[in-house]
């Protein structure tokens, strides 16, 4: 759930899809999507990562018993927020508000996929409880404020 093997299916799938059937504004849907991920990425890793410096618990040597990690390495960058979290719920958020009138009922599963995601990075202890939260929370709210200027002003048809 980590990969961005595992990430590329379903998003090229959204892209050929909307491009298909998005009608004269799917450009500027593929326009606001790619904004959406560039600036949640921007957003979590340059602003709050840099200013909030919070160790990994993989990096944690006050983790007492120590924790269980699952990766060959161990990321350097801050843990707080979780860039993946932020990233998948800011793009959850765009989709399922986007693409709606599409997927119905269904579109909600782009927030059980973004969850997977943040599950796993607590998981394989890249990071605390508090990180994934909170960067699906921001990153709920800005791709929900992304949506909503998107049907606000362009809608797909």
């Amino acid at each position: 759930m980590r990969t961005t093997e595992t990430h590329a299916p379903l998003y090229l799938f959204l892209i050929v899809f909307v491009l298909v059937n998005g009608g004269k504004n799917r450009w500027w849907w593929l326009l606001f999507a790619i904004v959406v991920v560039s600036l949640s990425d921007v957003i979590s890793s340059r602003l709050i990562k840099e200013n909030i410096q919070r160790l990994r618990p993989c990096n944690d040597p006050t983790l007492n018993p120590p924790a269980r990690f699952l990766l060959n390495y161990r990321p350097q960058s801050s843990s707080f927020t979780s860039s993946h979290a932020f990233n998948h719920f800011a793009q959850a958020a765009f989709f399922a508000i986007t693409l709606k009138k599409y997927f119905k009922k269904w579109s909600s599963l782009f927030y059980l996929w973004a969850a997977c995601i943040g599950y796993a990075q607590i998981y394989v202890g890249v990071h605390f409880p508090l990180d994934v939260v909170t960067g699906g929370t921001f990153g709920f709210l800005f791709g929900y404020l992304c949506a909503r200027l998107f049907n606000k002003n362009y809608e797909l048809s």
